[in-house]
């Protein structure tokens, strides 16, 4: 019987549904990561009672943001490694970061200067430039600097995540993940309650922006150089700059910046046990060691030999949600092979739309419910709870399809690798999209 052979667009076609199926379930945990985010923020505006009765207990917006902090570890290293190219893999970040972040800003600043919001914190008009700088480098939380948009504190995180991976990719140990992970989980619970919180800020704000600036623009781009020597260098500077801010100048306290970065390492260790790159027995225990080193730190209190420390503690509600964080996420993984239901994974997809303008949404239904939206009752707050939901949802679709996408595909065309002459181009599959 003859064998057909398969035409370009039909092996598109026939690629396509495997290739998405294989990544639906980290859709899937995006989607719910982000609608619990979204319920956490909407609970002040429409659900007070939620607030005082739950809040205590489980802290939603941990549990969603926890659940993204995996997922990116589980994801971003090996999408370096798959560029193979420091060069390519910070051009794809920008343009899979950048692009939304700026229709987000851009609009809270609108809604600011309308008067449609809480508007923005006052601290950010001491020093404007300064403050659009640090929120350039998105290392904002780390730098001293409030956030323009409350959400915009993970994405600090995600970038100190995204300068390590690139360190130690550059230095050839990024196999690592598992002692890496291990440190950090150590360090979150049995220094974090010494080490300082928003040192460098306090004694030298504008100072501190600048220099990590200009540290974090030479450091990548000697990281991307080719000489073996200057790569070395940009190494050293972005670690020692990424570990220094995460360790000494973290508005959230050392204790939950090192177990945010112990976390998504965790994902990544998890990941290298499923791809075969890790032995399993050691690498499950440590990864089990983290997870437990992380939910004792969140029980722990800053010591008074710590200077400038954080007094509050994370607390049980903060321990809960970041259990229930790594259950979520494994259960996930067993089910990995499951077809997941088409409305989480579509809800992943725009996932990162939702994150940054769902906070938006939700103060212009508190300011069109009239500024006191708690106080009203039931059924007209589960009206507005609908509102809310659609607006997100709708504003997340239009974010995704005419910002989000198109950047994304510029960014894979300035990062294309040029064909050899008379090569017959491979048969293309479908994208995952990134976090």
């Amino acid at each position: 019987m003859p064998v057909k052979t398969l035409t370009a667009p039909e092996a598109r076609i026939a690629s396509r549904p495997r290739e998405s199926s294989r990544m639906d379930w980290l859709d899937a945990l995006r989607g719910v990561a982000a609608l619990v985010v979204v319920f956490e923020h909407s609970l002040d505006v429409l659900l007070p009672e939620v607030r005082r009765t739950a809040s205590p207990w489980f802290d939603f917006g941990r549990y969603g943001v926890f659940v993204f902090f995996l997922v990116s570890g589980y994801v971003v290293p090996f999408s370096l490694e798959r560029h193979a190219s420091v060069r390519r893999f910070w051009v794809g970040r920008v343009f899979r970061l950048y692009p939304a972040w700026f229709v987000s800003a851009g609009l809270a600043l609108l809604l600011g200067a309308a008067g449609m919001s809480y508007g923005l914190p006052a601290a950010l008009g001491d020093r404007p430039w300064m403050s659009a700088l640090a929120h350039v480098t998105m290392l904002q939380d780390l730098l001293g600097v409030p956030n323009a948009v409350n959400v915009y504190w993970t994405l600090s995180y995600e970038m100190v995540f995204y300068l390590l991976v690139t360190a130690m990719f550059v230095a050839g140990v990024h196999r690592s993940s598992a002692r890496v992970a291990l440190g950090f989980g150590v360090g979150a619970a049995m220094l974090g309650v010494a080490l300082p919180s928003a040192l460098l800020a306090s004694r030298w704000p504008g100072g501190t922006v600048l220099a990590a600036a200009l540290l974090l623009a030479a450091g990548l781009a000697a990281m991307a150089a080719r000489r073996r020597g200057i790569r070395r260098a940009g190494v050293a500077v972005v670690a020692a700059l990424a570990l220094g801010l995460l360790v000494l100048n973290s508005r959230i306290g050392a204790i939950e910046s090192l177990c945010v970065i112990a976390t998504m390492f965790a994902g990544t260790a998890v990941r290298g046990v499923q791809d075969g790159r890790l032995r399993p027995r050691p690498a499950v225990a440590t990864v089990v060691v983290v997870a437990a080193f992380t939910l004792f730190a969140g029980l722990r209190s800053p010591t008074s030999l710590a200077l400038h420390a954080n007094p509050n503690p994370l607390g049980l509600d903060w321990s809960i949600a970041v259990a229930a964080a790594w259950l979520t996420f494994l259960a996930g993984l067993v089910l990995r092979d499951r077809p997941m239901p088409r409305a989480l994974v579509w809800a992943g997809l725009v996932s990162y739309s939702t994150y940054l303008l769902h906070p938006l949404v939700v103060q212009v239904v508190w300011y069109a419910a009239g500024r006191h939206s708690g106080t009203l009752p039931v059924p007209v707050r589960l009206m507005w709870g609908v509102v809310l939901v659609a607006g997100v949802l709708g504003a997340a679709g239009l974010g995704y399809r005419y910002v989000e996408r198109p950047a994304q595909r510029l960014g894979r065309r300035l990062t294309a690798r040029p064909r050899a002459a008379g090569r017959r181009p491979r048969t293309a599959t479908a994208a995952t999209p990134p976090r």
